[in-house]
This record gives C-alpha cells, structure tokens and sequence, in this order.
C-alpha cells in the first residue's frame, strides 16, 4: 500500500471539527464527513493528477430526529458512516448507542432495531465503525476490547433485524473506528491504539467468505506518523486502482488536527 498524501483541513466555525464518519463519491470528488457534535458536512475535493490539494465546503446540516426535533447533546455523538450506491445513508451513534436510518437532505434520523449487545455497551465503546455491503446489508463493530476468547462481534443488519455474523480476531492494543467495503465485498476495517507517544492506526481488510474469517493486514503505523484516524472510504480512482481515505477527529483540541490521507493499494 502506497501513501498519496497526507492533507492538513484547516477551517473556521462551529461546524468544523470532530469528524469521524466519511464517506466519497465513487470518482472521489466529493466528500461527506459527520462531526462528533451532530454536524453534517459535504465538500468538494480539489485535487491535480489525483492528489487533493484543496476543500472546498459545499453546504452543512445538523442532525434532527425523525419528527425534525434537534438531537440533544446526549443523543448527537455520531460516529460512523455508511451510504449505499443508491444514495440510502446510515450513521452509528455513541454514547446512546444506536444505528440510524439518515436523509442527507435534511439531516432527519430514525431508528433503526437495536441488537440486546448494543445497550450494554459503556459510553465510549460504541458503534463506531459502520459499513454497508454491496448487496445492502449493514454492518458494524463496536469500540470494544476483545473478548476473552480474543475477538470482537461482528454485527449484520438484515431483513430488519441484527444478528452476530461473525466474530473477528482483535489482536494487540488495536480497537475498531471504522470500517468500509470494496465493490468485491471486502471489508476494511480501520483500528486505532492510543499510546503514550501518540496514536497508532492499523488497516485490515477482511474476507467475510473464508472460513475461518481471514484478514489481512495492510498497514500498522508508528506512534504519531498519524493523527487520530477515525474514518475511511474505500473507491477507485481514474486508473481503477482503489484508494482509501482517512479523516482524523481532532477531539475539537488545539493540539490536534483534521488529516486526510489516502493510500493507493499496489497491489
């Protein structure tokens, strides 16, 4: 996997900040990203032989529940995202923890059914990463150490209601923040530790087919060669190579920043 580049996003107002959910247009042009505080922004990517040299904010939105009443600050901690090929869009929420059904346009939610596992989740282990398959499924992991038997649940949304599709092995100081799908069914999934000298991430792509469940990883970084990577988006770029983009959550701290980076895959 080969690093294209790493972009620092500077911007001004209460909207920008904390983003964790990302997702891109299939050509890579456009971006939507949900902050931590209920905020929903699209951007336009500005890029020159591929490589982002520019965003340009298009339009933000907050987020409403399904009567178009504004979240409180105890239900708006939106985590992931996942937007299907025909535009249907999902975020995960922390905190209280739940998976929601969203209109982009006007930033209403509703709820999906929850899985028992999901309420007994502790304030910020939650359901961080979000993906949807190809064929429509959701699926999604929660922030969660593994279990004793090493591993992590891995939650599939189907035919309106949630069942353990599998179980992934978690080894090492690595915890799930995010999660997206190739066109081939594959699953990556972002992992972040946090250590004294910094965040490390960790990229695993995952054959949801093998049995057993097969992953490969991609990329371990350094302490600190990253920001706090949240969020990524799988496509493919004009060559049909696929790329993965990461956005970083600043924690709305001045010490930290908003990264983008991307990787192109070589192999």
């Amino acid at each position: 996997m080969r690093l294209v580049s790493t972009v620092t996003w500077e911007g001004e107002g209460s909207w920008f900040g904390g983003f964790s959910g990302l997702e891109l247009s299939p050509d890579g042009q456009e971006m939507t990203v949900l902050s931590d505080r209920g905020t929903l922004v699209q951007v336009n990517l500005i890029r020159d032989n591929g490589i982002i040299q520019a965003l340009d904010p298009q339009r933000y939105n907050s987020f409403f529940d399904q009567d178009g009443s504004a979240l409180g600050s105890d239900f708006r901690d939106v985590e992931g995202l996942a937007m299907s090929q025909d535009g249907m869009a999902y975020v995960s929420f922390e905190h209280a923890h739940r998976i929601a059904k969203l209109n982009i346009q006007s930033g209403r939610t509703q709820d999906l059914p929850g899985h028992p596992d999901f309420a007994k989740l502790s304030e910020n282990t939650g359901l961080e990463a979000l993906a949807i398959h190809p064929d429509g499924r959701l699926f999604t992991l929660s922030e969660a150490a593994a279990d004793e038997s090493g591993t992590t649940p891995l939650y599939t949304y189907d035919k309106g209601r949630w069942q353990i599709s599998h179980r992934v092995p978690l080894p090492g100081p690595f915890r799930p923040v995010g999660a997206d799908f190739d066109d081939h069914g594959r699953l990556y999934l972002l992992e972040r530790a946090v250590t004294p000298l910094g965040f490390r991430s960790r990229i695993r792509r995952l054959d949801l087919n093998a049995s057993p469940l097969k992953a490969e990883t991609l990329l371990t970084s350094f302490p600190a060669a990253f920001d706090n990577l949240e969020g990524i988006s799988v496509w493919q770029d004009q060559t049909g190579a696929t790329r993965l983009t990461l956005i970083s959550d600043d924690n709305f701290f001045s010490l930290q920043t908003t990264q983008i980076v991307e990787f192109a895959l070589t192999e």
